[in-house]
């Protein structure tokens, strides 16, 4: 390279060198991201399912951005001309017309509408598995209950934003949808009506649903949801990373992967969960709302189902009987009112969890380790105990379909969905602890005995034995790499009676 070459180059250098400097006094993005380079991250499946949310949650965002240079928000009524000829000359808003002109016209605008859809279910399932795993493993616990309600917060932003997003075609299911939604918030007591003037600008359906729900879906929801997620990560680096207990693995030290390793898996993982969502945006349609036909306020849709995050709400609706008391010459809708409360509740109940644990355990100390679950049986037979009544409202919100499919009465699918959330809640707690407490036992007997070879051994006395090996010291460190509590003795002087007996007894 002749002596110009090597001067371009070193100019060229200089000035990137001097771009980076002067970012980073700025910025100090340099010794950041050093620092954090120099962190283990642990390498488990199961912290996958955060990762799917968050990038099935950027999928959302990127789909969305397109989708919004087609749809017009809007309930003014416009004649559709577009390329579904069962609708044609039919009076439409101009937010249906607009949605079928994305599905039927736009390149690709199918694929991208039904690709947004199905990224939003996604991203709810993820984050709710996600949150299964945090706190069936006790990942919630000091220092990271904010990081809990951070991302409890983000699930239910997740639901509502696929509520909203859920009501923007402005077809005959959704509008199904949004008068139950109606139903449910007029049954508030004294602010119902005015929420729902409010929400609707006017009497139900009103003329701003549409617009309304476009500002909240596209700007609020998403907003909120980004500086949620940035919190969450911030805080998730400022701990600690949690690790599943093992051999050479403490509440001080983190085994796993250095960053540009877990980075390079993490894109991976980005590219992975897109191409899955694309392709089951080709193959599986989703919302065909062109088989709905545009929202009419005489009609309702048989057979209507919400999305699935939603149907632990529908579910308690349908089932409820249909209770109504006067106070005070004002009437209470308990039918809807009391559904609204107890999905409230359960909800509430899992953000709030954390800080209850703590106030009943007396628990203040800092947790890196995470438990397994059989060993903390209290709490994993309260989150089982959740789920099942979480299933068994979603069974409800499909009463209907259930009864149709197996020939049954419906009366006879909702009366055993009203005694299944009473019953199966208290029984899936008993049987989620015993079987926890069952595998303790199980562990117990390994560390005595070792793991069972499968080999029989006969005894000179005639006895058939089972020859046992020693377990490995990776197998050791996991079952005895827990907290291990006092046993409570049999008495002391203070209690009084035991004493007492145990000296008459000795006299």
């Amino acid at each position: 390279m002749d002596d110009a070459g090597q001067n371009k180059d070193v100019q060229e250098r200089g000035r990137g060198e001097r771009v980076a400097e002067w970012a980073d006094g700025r910025l100090g993005l340099h010794g950041l991201l050093r620092g954090k380079a120099r962190k283990a991250f642990p390498d488990h499946w199961s912290f996958l399912l955060g990762e799917i949310s968050l990038y099935s949650f950027v999928v959302i965002i990127v789909t969305g951005i397109y989708l919004t240079l087609f749809f017009h928000p809007s309930m003014n009524q416009v004649e559709y001309h577009g390329s579904y000829a069962p609708l044609r000359g039919q009076t439409v808003s101009e937010a249906f017309d607009s949605t079928m002109h994305i599905s039927f016209d736009v390149r690709g605008g199918l694929l991208i509408r039904q690709a947004h859809h199905w990224a939003a279910l996604v991203f709810v399932a993820a984050m709710l598995l996600h949150m299964m795993r945090v706190f069936f493993t006790g990942a919630f616990r000091k220092p990271r209950e904010l990081n809990w309600v951070l991302g409890f917060l983000l699930l239910v932003l997740g639901m509502f934003a696929g509520l909203t997003g859920y009501d923007l075609p402005d077809d005959l299911l959704s509008g199904t949808g949004l008068a139950v939604v109606n139903g449910t918030i007029l049954s508030i007591p004294i602010v119902g009506t005015y929420l729902s003037m409010f929400l609707f600008g006017g009497e139900f359906p009103g003329n701003d649903l549409v617009a309304r729900f476009n500002t909240i879906h596209v700007l609020i929801i998403p907003a909120l949801m980004v500086g949620l997620l940035v919190a969450h990560v911030f805080l998730a680096l400022r701990h600690r990373h949690t690790q599943y207990p093992g051999r050479g693995r403490t509440e001080r030290n983190v085994v796993g992967l250095p960053f540009k390793v877990r980075a390079v898996k993490s894109a991976g993982v980005f590219f992975l969960v897109a191409g899955v969502i694309l392709v089951m945006a080709a193959i599986a349609q989703i919302n065909p709302v062109w088989k709905y036909g545009p929202y009419r306020a005489d009609q309702v849709s048989a057979g209507s189902q919400p999305d699935w995050y939603m149907g632990v709400a529908d579910g308690l609706l349908r089932v409820m009987p249909g209770w109504e008391i006067v106070l005070w010459g004002h009437t209470l809708a308990l039918d809807n009112l009391i559904p609204l409360l107890a999905g409230v509740g359960v909800f509430v109940a899992m953000g709030v969890y954390p800080f209850l644990e703590a106030r009943v355990t007396g628990d203040d100390r800092e947790h890196h380790l995470l438990d397994r679950p059989r060993n903390r049986p209290a709490r994993t037979g309260l989150g089982v105990s959740w789920i099942s009544f979480y299933l068994i409202a979603l069974i409800g919100a499909a009463n209907d379909i259930i009864a149709t499919r197996f020939h049954v009465s419906v009366e006879s699918v909702t009366w055993a969905v009203r005694i299944g959330l009473v019953v199966v809640p208290p029984l899936s707690y008993v049987l989620a602890k015993r079987w926890a407490l069952g595998l303790q036992r199980k562990d117990r007997d390994e560390l005595l005995h070792g793991r069972e070879t499968g080999i029989i051994k006969r005894m000179p006395n005639g006895e058939y034995v089972e020859v046992h090996a020693p377990l490995s010291p990776e197998r050791l460190s996991l079952l005895t790499q827990q907290e291990q509590y006092e046993a409570i003795g049999p008495g002391t002087p203070a209690d009084g009676v035991i004493a007492d007996e145990g000296h008459d007894r000795a006299g």
